[in-house]
């Protein structure tokens, strides 16, 4: 049977979903803060010097802690993310989703039929194909336990964004503002009121069209920020 996404489940009981992000390899901080209580562990696969091996690593860890592991991908080709869901990862959040043709890609990518074209192999992400039961229920129930996010950062979102809002099999839509902003001709102004504004308008425009803001459905801290809390808590006593 798949794993309970533990995020999936927050979204259908109604509540926040709560994690930490880890920018950087450290199976240790994942074993650490999986201890308490966390829905969700967040790997920066795009920016940071993830591998395979160390990202099964740290999907094994996080099962193992209760703990549902999703990533950022560095792109959104079927071969990367097949990848990522191979070792076992349980969300995948897809950069640059610029255009429809882009969110359709995505979720290509991400499930197995009939809405996508995930491929099947003997690895972990498909449980070693070891005992799985009846396939057709397993394949519906990764499907329902896989989570997908679209991350919008380009300029062309705010004419592409009823389009790319149409495509079915998108869990949530975040905004990055940095690279939103450099799309605007405005680099290193992510948090100037104006692209704010900006950004607040899209959020308004996802709502409306009843689709989710990441911000609405979790809330993420620095792994980093996280641990030094805890040592200062020890420290004090």
């Amino acid at each position: 049977m798949p794993r309970t996404n533990r995020v999936k489940q927050a979204i259908a009981d109604g509540r926040v979903a709560t994690g930490f992000s880890l920018c950087f390899p450290s199976p240790h901080i994942v074993e650490i803060l999986g201890r308490l209580d966390f829905d969700f562990v967040w790997l920066d696969g795009e920016h940071g010097p993830f591998d395979l091996a160390t990202l099964e690593e740290h999907c094994r860890v996080a099962e193992l802690n209760g703990v549902t592991p999703i990533a950022r991908v560095p792109d959104i080709q079927s071969s990367t993310i097949l990848r990522y869901l191979d070792r076992g990862i349980q969300g995948i959040l897809g950069p640059h989703i610029a255009c429809r043709a882009d969110a359709e890609q995505l979720v290509r990518a991400c499930y197995f039929g009939p809405l996508g074209e995930r491929s099947f192999g003997g690895n972990r992400g498909c449980d070693y194909d070891h005992e799985l039961g009846d396939k057709v229920q397993w394949y519906r129930e990764t499907n329902e336990n896989t989570l997908v996010g679209a991350l919008l950062e380009d300029a062309g979102v705010l004419d592409n964004l009823d389009e790319i809002l149409s495509v079915e099999g998108i869990d949530y839509f975040s905004v990055g503002p940095n690279d939103f902003a450099q799309g605007l001709g405005k680099p290193g102004q992510g948090w100037s009121p104006e692209v704010q504004q900006t950004i607040e308008d899209v959020h308004q425009r996802i709502r409306a069209a009843g689709r989710k803001v990441g911000n609405d459905i979790t809330r993420r801290l620095d792994a980093k920020n996280s641990l030094l809390a805890l040592g200062s808590d020890f420290l004090q006593g």
